[in-house]
């Protein structure tokens, strides 16, 4: 493990997404430190990033969600300084933060996602509650975590639903709901893990049922048949190399009652606290915790 140098685990930082950032960075500060790895945790809100090069960091597993963490300008700066980070590079973080983006992207590409509109303040919010239906999704363009998402059941409902939103973004979608169920898929290495079909207890996959709740079942492998599973995973791997992805990431997914697929968002640093979904489809692929963190580590690089 010493050919990696000394390792900076990057968590906290200073977006909304803080407490599950030092969840997941711990995780993996002890992960690499069971494995030999000479890591150590920095924190981006504790000391500047030139500190990085001054403390003799060789290499960065990034454990950073939200804004600067996985947004690109974290992954910019690291190849200013021309030290090897885990994960996608500058175009794909950046991408992959914005929702309204990534979509326009994955339509542009011929790949099916759920009907959407942008919001603003002019908007006939009574004409996008008619066009895409009720219930809908309300959702700020670069919020990771479900945060500020709401689900809009009455007509009526959507433009509170938007200021609500817009508090965390001026960028905001509304996005068609799609309910034959919720699934993701995990990308290592350019090979596309077993999906996870997520249930959970409260109304929708929110924040809580994401990290902090224990009656979120998730099913891995998910059920679905063989040749639909072929198919989302080839769906997911598609999706995440359109956007530019590389090293690992996490692509969601929707269903239809019809068995229809529909891309969702894409994720490129995901959690890996107790409740995470990568570290889960790499059990069933036969990858423990800890040779998952090594093997994303070893694949960092620069640009």
């Amino acid at each position: 493990m010493q050919q990696f140098g000394k390792v900076a685990v990057m968590m906290g930082g200073k977006s909304s997404e803080r407490e599950v950032s030092l969840m997941s960075g711990s995780g993996v500060l002890s992960a690499l430190k069971s494995r030999g790895v000479d890591a150590h945790a920095f924190d981006p809100a504790d000391k500047p990033l030139s500190a990085l090069r001054d403390e003799g960091f060789a290499r960065v597993f990034i454990a950073l969600h939200g804004p600067f963490g996985e947004d690109g300008t974290l992954q910019g700066a690291l190849e200013t300084l021309h030290l090897p980070y885990t994960g996608c590079g500058v175009m794909a973080s950046a991408i992959g933060m914005d929702k309204w983006r990534t979509k326009l992207l994955w339509q542009g590409a011929g790949l099916p996602i759920p009907a959407f509109e942008m919001l603003n303040d002019g908007t006939d919010f009574a004409a996008v509650e008619a066009r895409l239906g009720l219930p809908l999704f309300v959702k700020p363009a670069t919020e990771g975590s479900s945060i500020g998402v709401i689900k809009v059941k009455q007509a009526g409902e959507l433009e509170a639903a938007y200021y609500e939103a817009k508090k965390f973004d001026p960028l905001v979608l509304a996005e068609q709901f799609i309910g034959g169920g919720e699934f993701t898929c995990a990308i290592i290495d350019g090979e596309a893990y077993p999906t996870i079909k997520i249930e959970p207890a409260t109304e929708f996959y929110d924040y809580q049922a994401k990290y902090f709740r224990d009656d979120t079942v998730y099913r891995c492998p998910s059920g679905l048949d063989e040749a639909t599973e072929a198919e989302a995973r080839a769906l997911c791997l598609t999706a995440f190399r359109v956007l530019g992805g590389r090293g690992w990431g996490r692509v969601d997914f929707l269903m239809d009652e019809a068995g229809g697929i529909y891309l969702l968002e894409v994720n490129t640093a995901p959690g890996m606290t107790s409740h995470s979904l990568v570290p889960m489809a790499a059990r069933v692929q036969g990858l423990s915790y800890e040779e998952l963190c090594v093997q994303i580590l070893a694949a960092a690089h620069v640009g």
